[in-house]
């Protein structure tokens, strides 16, 4: 068997001790930036929709919409759906905020951010951490790998009970209904979820849907971090 040599450890012990200094920096930043915004709503969804694509049409009619109510938006910052999301909050001239992440081949921010309220991220987790503790609902458009992480924390975060309640609204009941027939019939039936659990997200089509649920929740201007 092949010994580990001592230095080698040593060496990895000292490159995350150096790391806590960065996750600290992009906390400090993170809470800073968006803690002086106000209420928000986080927009996810996937980078590879395409400008002519209706998603991103309506994602921009969403943002408009919820931007124009007083709400901010964050998004991933990004392009695709994300920019479309940025894209609607500066049509309505409300705030734009884009948590971007760092990544070896992509992506580049979108231009429809508010400079200020640009954060670049290089751990996943601390830019996941932004999208939850100032955000006052969540939708969700149709996305891939990183649309149903961001989904899944904060539906975790919420059965848990480790946040405060908001709104998770899933947009397209054609795209999402799959994965919601297995979440009864499949997580359900194995008792791995209570029935409960299912009233944490809403699922919806239209822009008018969205508006409602945002309205049946927020009744009163009781907004504030989510812990």
């Amino acid at each position: 068997m092949k010994k580990i040599k001592t230095k080698h450890w040593s060496e990895i012990k000292s490159n995350d001790s150096w790391a806590l200094f960065k996750i600290m920096s992009e906390f400090v930043e993170g809470y800073e930036t968006l803690s002086a915004i106000g209420p928000c709503i986080s927009i996810f969804g996937s980078a590879r929709t395409q400008e002519d694509d209706p998603v991103y049409q309506l994602t921009i009619d969403i943002a408009e919409a919820i931007a124009a109510a007083g709400y901010g938006i964050i998004s991933g910052g990004g392009p695709g759906i994300m920019e479309a999301a940025n894209r609607g909050a500066q049509k309505a001239e409300g705030t734009s905020v884009g948590l971007n992440i760092v990544l070896p081949f992509e992506q580049d921010s979108n231009p429809y951010i508010d400079r200020d309220k640009l954060i670049n991220f290089q751990y996943f987790f601390v830019r996941k951490v932004m999208f939850v503790k100032y955000a006052q609902g969540f939708v969700v458009m149709p996305g891939g790998v990183g649309t149903l992480d961001e989904l899944f924390e904060a539906y975790t975060l919420i059965q848990t009970n480790k946040v405060n309640k908001f709104p998770i609204i899933l947009v397209g009941r054609s795209y999402w209904s799959g994965l919601i027939d297995w979440i009864k019939n499949t997580v359900l039936k194995e008792k791995n979820i209570s029935p409960e659990d299912l009233d944490l997200f809403e699922l919806v089509d239209t822009l008018d849907e969205v508006m409602d649920c945002l309205n049946r929740f927020y009744t009163k201007d009781n907004y504030k971090p989510n812990f």
